[in-house]
């Protein structure tokens, strides 16, 4: 069954997970956007005005202990409730970095309001220091994905909403320093689909992007992490428990040893195609899931209706 993994237990809007392994311990860290499901304000300000919330598994990813939200994330210029969403957290280059998508305030709409993405970075994934905002092709950035690739450069990929939803891509030697590279996957302006949350990986042999089409995840393979060609979506059909009937949202993957958890959430108590079409605390409820991905034939499979997937959380 695909019954859910975790739900936030104070605003109940658990969404755009990523998770990382703590080095040098046995935990699993969880990462994620933390919508106010029962916000009454206007339009979509219940998605505006999110913290990042945190939570930690110590069996693999089987439980998971709510563990507050990140402190110190706002632009010192910027007083009162802002927005974090989706933040990618990576290990490399000797420390922790997160890449966030931030907007001043909490907007009651979509369009007219800037959306950049942030850089910070860490020894112990608990505190964390402001290094700036990253520089890319507009100013309406969000959802970053970031990977070490063959030839030695780190991209990162992130949806352009100023560009047709598109993902761009930029490229760094060192996490740092960024330049921007074009456009990894078409969207609406390119003769493409619109989509959001990109996420990279290398498994079977292969690099894949899965993007979030809205209904579904669109899956494109690779052989260098630059060129994609599209295969299909996944998790586009209802998993079996009756918390999983929704199309898988907004999905992060770890890798294991010859497959990999894909971790996503849905809104158990809807399937309507976009957020802003949710209007009460039930509908905007979202939980977490994960579901198995294996390469068969130079094809991703993905198993969104089993039980008892745990991460090996050994090693460095």
């Amino acid at each position: 069954m695909s019954r859910p993994i975790y739900a936030d237990p104070i605003l109940d809007g658990a969404a755009d997970p990523t998770i990382i392994h703590r080095r040098g311990t046995d935990e699993l860290w969880m990462f994620y956007t933390v919508r106010r499901a029962a916000h009454e304000g206007p339009g979509v300000e219940w998605v505006h005005g999110s913290p990042i919330g945190v939570a930690v598994s110590t069996d693999g990813g089987a439980t998971w202990a709510y563990r507050g939200t990140v402190a110190g994330l706002d632009d010192p210029a910027d007083p009162g409730l802002n927005t974090h969403w989706a933040p990618e957290v990576i290990w490399g280059e000797g420390e922790y970095h997160m890449y966030l998508s931030y907007i001043t305030g909490t907007p009651d709409r979509w369009p007219g309001f800037p959306r950049r993405i942030v850089h910070f970075v860490s020894l112990d994934l608990a505190t964390w220091t402001r290094i700036g905002t990253i520089p890319l092709a507009s100013d309406f950035v969000i959802d970053a994905a970031v990977a070490r690739c063959p030839d030695g450069l780190y991209r990162l990929w992130y949806k352009d909403e100023g560009n047709g939803s598109c993902t761009g891509v930029a490229t760094s030697p060192d996490l740092y320093t960024w330049s921007n590279a074009g456009i990894a996957i078409p969207g609406n302006r390119q003769g493409g689909n619109g989509h959001e949350g990109p996420n990279v990986f290398e498994l079977g042999g292969y690099w894949w992007m899965i993007v979030d089409e809205w209904r579904g995840q669109a899956v494109f393979r690779s052989d260098d992490a630059i060129v994609w060609t599209r295969q299909g979506l996944i998790l586009d059909q209802p998993g079996a428990d009756p918390a999983d009937l929704d199309f898988a949202r907004h999905a992060d993957v770890v890798v294991e040893d010859g497959w990999a958890a894909l971790v996503y959430f849905t809104h158990p108590a809807s399937t309507v195609h976009h957020t802003a079409e949710l209007n009460d605390a039930a509908t905007r409820r979202s939980t977490i899931h994960w579901a198995r991905l294996t390469v068969e034939d130079s094809t991703l499979l993905c198993e969104r209706d089993v039980d008892g997937l745990r991460l090996d959380v050994t090693g460095p």
